[in-house]
């Protein structure tokens, strides 16, 4: 069979394309400098064109610019698997741009069979008998086109009145509370109808779920618009709630419909399974709905496929008049993409991607169950599990979305009081705990595809719908497998966080005011903490300046210690400033000792800080004492040599003959004492030494054991939640000996801590204090010698007795 050869050089292009934009390459005969210049810099047209692979790398790279700026930053981009089914959606895109260059009567009869043939495969695989479609990009154009055809359909003379016919009768549009946020917000701009046109039924709170519309409380609303004259227009029902994927009671919505003259649309994830056949009454009961609009490029994997909304009218009139239908054969072409996917797939294809996604919601809902900590829960289950599932009330297993999240049991809290302690802000810590996990598991199994959602009533949870993401990122039965290894790993660490986080409380009080604890909920880890210095007589500002040095430094000592405990500056955007955040921690850190050494630390850095500060004063007053010293010293010199030794001749006659037994006194400044002593001891070097090293060596009354973390208490668990979560590791430092399992004393780490900071200042003073005095000897001798007239050797052999 022969075939067009430009039908052959648009898929040649289109492959080529997707390898250079794929593969990475940027082997050019200009380099690759150049096309990292061209693609960060615009600049004006090349007057004699490029050819398609140089626009093709200029591209890649404009793709790649801020990958590459910001290759050192951890950065989760989740890419779309583009398989042979995407290739073919992408080439509808190329082909469909061809075919509008054809001439208008086969362009006709061309899009016609598209169609036409698209409609007719999308109502059998959905079982939605007798229907048209509407293909659009927006997801939300097919419902406003379908509220323009009933709008047209209800005011008769609203073709040629407009908008003045709406005001003998208001329309009315309902919608669930539950539904996707901003949507009627957005059929109101569109229409031109006025907010108060808009309302929003709420869900149930006593009976059935929660993310379910109350129809009970409908009826009564659509009572009420009728008695006050307006006209119920539209229902907007959800077959899988955009947060929980719930499905509303569409049997109950279509009978309430039918006495009021509504229109019903149906939307949500869970009209996939419709393909299914064998699917739950819940969603059945959307085929028997006015409208329902259907995403299959997110169902399917597809990449830049159109909506669809499919409808049932007579009118074809009306329909071309809402913009449902188009006589414009070009608009028609937007089916072409999905038409060339759908034959590439087949029936079974699309079958078998659907039962895929369905398929890892339900393993992943029996790997729940199978857990001991984890209960599936519907409204009027009143135990609080650890890991909540929260399903579709009616037929759980045939939803495919799971929503789970974290709940501390009350009845495994510590003998500390948490339980008592959570009570004020427990909701919002427990969102906090939700918002982390979420994020480690994203980190942790990036193929799953979970993200965190927002609910009104059960906050923060987790959510897996494979529905929306599985053909995206190749999700597979493995990855849900991995999921759950993650959870039984990072929920302990959780719970014990949780327990202690009371505990943490108690003991940073106990060490008032030294440290004081800084309530932030919204921190996922065992508490925030803060160092405050206890200097007097100082203005507010300096003490801050003090108090952001100190806790800077503080933060930093901290995250040097070899520990498996984050220790960081807090969220991004939070409240408290100039606080220590300490991260998850595992049920066997001892909080006592954790808070004893954060207060340790903390006065070792104020001491030392002060200490720093008294230096320049105490230096000054040393020199002013080592020159009065020096004074007496010359003083006492003329006293005991007598003036005629001091004459330049007289002087050195006299010391020929009778030498002087006086010898000059050396003197350093002792930093820690702040007084000038002899030089003596200098030269004793090895002894001086020796006493340095005793005074250096830190004791402790108890040690850690080998290979054992600070804060860890004897016999507790292991390290093995370390690897999954964010705790870091340092290099352990094996210490030696014996006694208690626990960390030495708080008192040892400011010990070492207080020689490496201030002793080690006061040294380098020291001797920068010595090597000044020196120098002043040896000018002093230089002087002397010159004076003195006797030989060399004798006056060396003088000067050092």
């Amino acid at each position: 069979m022969m075939v067009d050869s430009t039908f052959a050089l648009v898929g040649k292009n289109l492959s080529e394309a997707m390898r250079i934009l794929g593969d990475g390459q940027r082997e050019t005969e200009a380099g690759p400098d150049r096309w990292r210049f061209r693609a960060s810099i615009p600049g004006p047209l090349q007057g004699e064109g490029q050819d398609v692979a140089t626009v093709l790398h200029l591209v890649h790279n404009l793709i790649h610019d801020d990958e590459e700026k910001e290759e050192d930053k951890p950065h989760q981009h989740r890419m779309q698997n583009v398989g042979e089914q995407g290739h073919m959606a992408l080439l509808g895109h190329s082909l469909a741009a061809y075919i509008s260059v054809l001439d208008r009567e086969r362009l006709r009869k061309l899009t016609t069979r598209i169609l036409s043939d698209t409609t007719l495969w999308l109502c059998r695989l959905f079982s939605y008998e007798n229907g048209s479609a509407y293909f659009h990009e927006d997801d939300r154009d097919g419902l406003v086109k379908v509220c323009r055809l009933i709008i047209n359909a209800r005011y008769e003379e609203y073709s040629s009145e407009g908008y003045a016919v709406l005001s003998s009768k208001q329309p009315v549009i309902y919608q669930s509370a539950s539904g996707r946020p901003g949507l009627g917000q957005h059929l109101c701009s569109q229409l031109g109808l006025p907010l108060s046109s808009l309302c929003t039924v709420p869900c149930n709170t006593i009976f059935g779920s929660q993310h379910q519309m109350d129809v009970a409380l409908l009826d009564k609303l659509i009572k009420e618009d009728v008695e006050a004259g307006k006209l119920p227009l539209l229902l907007i029902a959800n077959a899988g709630t955009p947060g929980a994927g719930h499905t509303d009671k569409l049997s109950r919505l279509r009978e309430l419909c039918d006495q009021y003259s509504m229109w019903l649309h149906v939307e949500g994830v869970n009209l996939a399974t419709l393909a299914l056949g064998q699917t739950s009454s819940a969603i059945m009961a959307a085929t028997r709905s006015d409208s329902m609009t259907l995403t299959p490029g997110q169902w399917l994997g597809l990449p830049a496929v159109t909506a669809v909304t499919l409808y049932r009218h007579e009118d074809p009139a009306l329909s071309l008049a809402a913009g449902l239908t188009s006589s414009q054969p070009v608009a028609r072409l937007r089916a072409l993409p999905l038409w060339l996917s759908l034959q590439h797939l087949g029936h079974d294809g699309i079958v078998q991607k659907i039962r895929h996604a369905t398929a890892l919601s339900q393993h992943l809902l029996q790997k729940l169950k199978a857990l001991t900590s984890i209960k599936t829960s519907d409204v009027l289950q009143t135990e609080v599990s650890l890991l909540e599932a929260l399903t579709m009330v009616e037929d759980e297993l045939s939803s495919p979305v799971v929503l789970f999240k974290f709940s501390q049991d009350m009845s495994a809290a510590s003998s500390g009081g948490s339980v008592e302690g959570l009570c004020a802000g427990e909701k919002e810590v427990l969102d906090a705990f939700n918002r982390w996990l979420g994020e480690q598991l994203v980190q942790l199994v990036p193929s799953s595809g979970v993200e965190v959602v927002e609910l009104e009533d059960e906050g923060t949870c987790v959510r897996f719908s494979p529905l929306l993401t599985a053909a995206v990122l190749g999700t597979q039965q493995e990855n849900t497998e991995e999921m759950v290894e993650k959870l039984s790993e990072l929920v302990p660490a959780m719970c014990s966080t949780m327990s202690l986080r009371q505990d943490f409380r108690e003991e940073v009080h106990r060490h008032s005011p030294s440290l004081t604890y800084r309530e932030q909920l919204s921190w996922p880890g065992l508490g925030a903490v803060r160092f405050e210095p206890q200097a007097e007589g100082t203005d507010e500002s300096k003490r801050m300046e003090e108090l952001q040095k100190i806790n800077t430094e503080l933060l930093k000592k901290l995250q040097e210690l070899d520990t498996d405990i984050i220790f960081s500056t807090g969220p991004e955007f939070g409240t408290e400033e100039d606080c220590i955040f300490v991260g998850m921690v595992t049920e066997d850190v001892d909080v006592s000792e954790l808070v004893d050494t954060v207060a340790a630390l903390g006065r070792d850095i104020e001491e030392s800080g002060r200490l720093l500060e008294n230096m320049t004063e105490v230096v000054r007053k040393g020199i002013l004492e080592a020159e009065l010293q020096l004074q007496k010293a010359n003083e006492e010199k003329l006293m005991e040599e007598g003036v005629l030794r001091q004459l330049p001749l007289v002087g050195s006659v006299l010391n020929w003959f009778s030498p002087s037994q006086s010898a000059i006194k050396g003197r350093t400044f002792n930093l820690a004492a702040g007084s000038l002593d002899s030089t003596e001891g200098t030269y004793s070097k090895k002894a001086q030494a020796g006493r340095q090293s005793q005074q250096d060596t830190p004791t402790s009354s108890s040690k850690k054991h080998p290979g054992q973390r600070l804060f860890r208490r004897s016999g507790g668990a292991s390290d093995s939640f370390s690897e999954t979560s964010s705790i870091g590791q340092a290099d352990e430092t094996p210490r030696e000996g014996s006694g208690s399992p626990s960390i030495p004393p708080p008192s040892s780490p400011p010990e070492e801590d207080s020689h490496s900071a201030s002793d080690a200042a006061a040294e380098e003073i020291q001797e920068s204090a010595v090597e000044e005095h020196t120098q002043v000897v040896e000018e002093e001798e230089e002087e002397e010698e010159e004076r003195k007239w006797q030989p060399e050797g004798q006056e060396a052999e003088q000067s050092g007795r």
